[in-house]
């Protein structure tokens, strides 16, 4: 029996490194939440470990298809895509059709089936950036042919900071900016962009007073540990009092009732004072493990849009992942980012694996180039040229008789 063909090397990997991350996030969930559901008497505290796991099943399932499809489809669908994610991100703002939690409108649906339309953004920017630059490689030479690319973002930039959600619109202007560096634009002309997106971000910041209460307690958050840097400090006391090897897996004291959003946006605190040191280093090294194999198969990719593809959702991954661990470090103000594939956000876990998804299908050997039509009068063109291949090799492969002008005489 013949044996199936392995697959390369850094589609092992990616696979490795997206379940090891999904069961140590299972297990994280469970830790962080259980205690204090519990505590409030909110059921025997599995709820949020069910629907990690809920929503991580229907991510795979979802990854699973994406690895096999062909990524042509998935090109002639982007527009699509794109038009449909700008749809809900202005029903997000709209009131009445935005759920409002904590003082923020990100989320559409009721009761427990809600999603965030910002995670469906980030996906179909990326698509439409590989899309476009593949299609017209001229976009990436200047700012100003880049348009088609900078505009767009630039608008769901906008609207995801609107909702407000500032920590997205970042993971969007780094990713698009990581897919135009791979596309070609050279870093300089991208540096101006860089720093006008600064400026903007630093007087969108100062304009709301919270937002400002943010930036001067991320600057001395033990000043304010009783207000505004009160999850700064106990996730720093979390990630300290783990030492090395940590208190244990569920020993954990900060996740009841002193750390915020502890199974969401603060889940490295929890995973640094159970298990230490030692844990946040293996957590880095599965995201490094994803930043090599997703670096390679761009590199291996045989087409432009798959090497963008594979580029673009490699940089989606790192940059979520970077900005959540400044976060909790103290290196970036408060932002509101779930860590890829660990934190408890369904929406954004089911987007990533669709990501991962796409990445393994590069990994595979998949394209995005466009099919040749084939012309109906092909087969007899065909035809033909195989009847004169086999006239010509009976005529000139044949064998030549012993007095053949040009050939050896016969020794005497």
């Amino acid at each position: 029996m013949p044996r199936s063909r392995q697959q390369p090397l850094e589609h092992r990997l990616l696979l490795t490194a997206t379940f090891c991350l999904l069961a140590g996030g299972a297990v994280m969930v469970f830790s962080a939440s259980s205690a204090r559901t519990l505590l409030e008497g909110q059921g025997d505290g599995t709820a949020y470990l069910v629907k990690y796991v809920m929503y991580g099943a229907v991510g795979l399932a979802v990854m699973h298809v994406l690895s096999r499809v062909g990524l042509d489809k998935v090109r002639r669908v982007t527009p699509l895509l794109l038009v449909v994610a700008f749809v809900l991100l202005l029903l997000v703002l709209i009131p009445g059709f935005g759920v409002r939690i904590n003082g923020a409108r990100r989320w559409l649906g009721a009761g427990p089936l809600q999603f965030q339309p910002a995670e469906i953004m980030k996906l179909a920017l990326v698509l439409h950036a590989c899309a476009m630059i593949a299609a017209r490689p001229k976009l990436t030479r200047s700012l100003r042919a880049a348009g088609p690319v900078f505009l767009p973002g630039a608008a769901a930039v906008l609207l995801i900071a609107m909702q407000p959600d500032l920590g997205t619109a970042l993971v969007c202007s780094f990713t698009m900016a990581a897919i135009l560096v791979a596309g070609g634009l050279p870093i300089r002309q991208l540096a101006l962009v860089a720093g006008a997106g600064a400026v903007l971000v630093m007087l969108f910041a100062l304009v709301e007073p919270y937002r400002r209460a943010r930036l001067v307690s991320f600057l001395d958050p033990w000043a304010h540990a009783g207000t505004d840097g009160f999850q700064s400090v106990q996730g720093q006391i979390a990630i300290g009092s783990g030492g090395v090897f940590g208190l244990g897996p569920g020993q954990s004291v900060q996740k009841i009732f002193y750390l915020p959003e502890a199974h969401t946006d603060f889940i490295l605190a929890v995973i640094g004072e159970e298990l230490g040191l030692a844990g946040i280093c293996g957590l880095l090294a599965l995201y490094g493990m994803i930043a090599y194999a997703g670096l390679r198969t761009a590199k291996a990719a045989r087409d432009t849009y798959s090497k963008l593809l594979a580029a673009g959702i490699t940089s989606l991954i790192l940059c979520q992942a970077l900005l959540n661990v400044y976060t909790v470090l103290g290196l970036a103000p408060l932002t509101g980012v779930p860590l890829p594939f660990i934190s408890s956000g369904s929406t954004s876990l089911i987007v990533l694996l669709s990501g991962m998804g796409l990445l393994l299908n590069v990994a595979r050997g998949g394209t995005g180039g466009l099919r040749a039509v084939k012309d109906p009068s092909s087969p007899r063109k065909e035809e033909h040229g195989r009847t004169q291949g086999r006239d010509r090799g009976r005529r000139d492969g044949g064998p030549r008789r012993a007095g053949h002008r040009g050939g050896r005489r016969a020794a005497s």
